[in-house]
């Protein structure tokens, strides 16, 4: 009923009563779905000390993160920074501003994903950390060993939004 009335209003109808001021009261939603924190405790997070260089740039990207990433909604973080962002159970953890990945050198393979290039380390058996490389700081997603790529690839447009491309530092 009441999208009829929308597209009534929006469309025109053809009874030329419909502009009657009573009907303009909001729609009532209360039925839609909003995304919001999943009902999970909060996630224990280690992050590296906040530097300089993440205080300039990680405020436009945890400003843009969504509430839901590959299906997963978000979840409560206890960290040091205000640059830690978890999604769902097994969770999806993003860190925003960690160090220099020791694994990154000249011949490192990069995983490029909508954009952004990710070195990938798969060396710990239950968790894989993807970390952005090609940014102004280094952003990390660790997700758990059998995750795919989806929340690399649906965090890719966020990134490329909020942190400008910059060539990789492979500590040549």
């Amino acid at each position: 009923m009441v999208v009829l009335l929308v597209l009534t209003r929006v469309l025109g109808g053809d009874d030329d009563t419909a502009v009657d001021q009573d009907d303009d009261a909001v729609a009532d939603v209360e039925g839609s779905p909003v995304p919001g924190r999943a009902d999970l405790p909060p996630l224990p997070v280690a992050v590296p000390p906040v530097t300089p260089e993440a205080d300039a740039s990680c405020p436009a990207l945890m400003g843009q993160l969504p509430l839901e990433l590959a299906g997963e909604q978000s979840r409560p973080v206890d960290s040091d920074s205000p640059y830690a962002y978890a999604w769902g159970e097994p969770p999806v953890v993003l860190v925003c501003g960690v160090e220099r990945p020791a694994a990154l050198e000249p011949a490192s393979p990069l995983i490029q994903v909508n954009g952004v290039n990710w070195l990938v380390d798969t060396s710990d058996p239950d968790s894989i950390v993807w970390t952005a490389v090609d940014r102004p700081v280094y952003v990390q997603v660790t997700v758990s060993a059998d995750t795919d790529s989806a929340p690399v690839t649906a965090l890719g447009p966020v990134i490329n939004d909020t942190l400008p491309i910059q060539p990789v530092d492979a500590g040549d």
